[in-house]
């Protein structure tokens, strides 16, 4: 097992790490629309959040020496599904086919009242 860290990505907040890879496997924490810049929420709403969340994904998986390419899985958690179209449209723009499989669920809350939060699977 092997933590992947890097500052391009908020750090974490708590008893748990950016990242973990095991064997060919990274798996990321959930990650919300903190810019790693300024320790805060980007402005704006689901669109602007969803960009950062998976920028922030995206810097962890580079530290890891892989691309959004190499994502097997997704998981979209959305504090209110009306906003999935919105949400969909921006991580279009972050994958291409294959595109990886993906769950997205409606929650009642997330950390910091967050729109969204995305966490990865990866392969190497």
């Amino acid at each position: 097992m092997k933590v992947i860290s890097t500052t391009k990505a908020p750090g974490a907040i708590g008893p748990y790490s950016q990242a973990i890879q095991v064997g060919n496997l990274i798996y990321t924490s959930g990650q919300i629309p903190i810019n790693p810049a300024t320790g805060h929420f980007v402005e704006g709403g689901i669109k602007e959040q969803t960009h950062q969340s998976l920028t922030n994904v995206k810097a962890i998986l580079e530290e890891a020496g892989l691309t959004m390419q190499n994502v097997v899985k997704t998981t979209v958690f959305l504090a209110d599904m009306n906003d999935f179209a919105d949400m969909n449209s921006v991580y279009a723009e972050f994958f291409s086919e294959p595109y990886p499989a993906r769950s997205a669920v409606a929650v009642k809350t997330l950390p910091k009242n967050a729109l969204v939060e995305i966490e990865v699977v990866a392969e190497k």
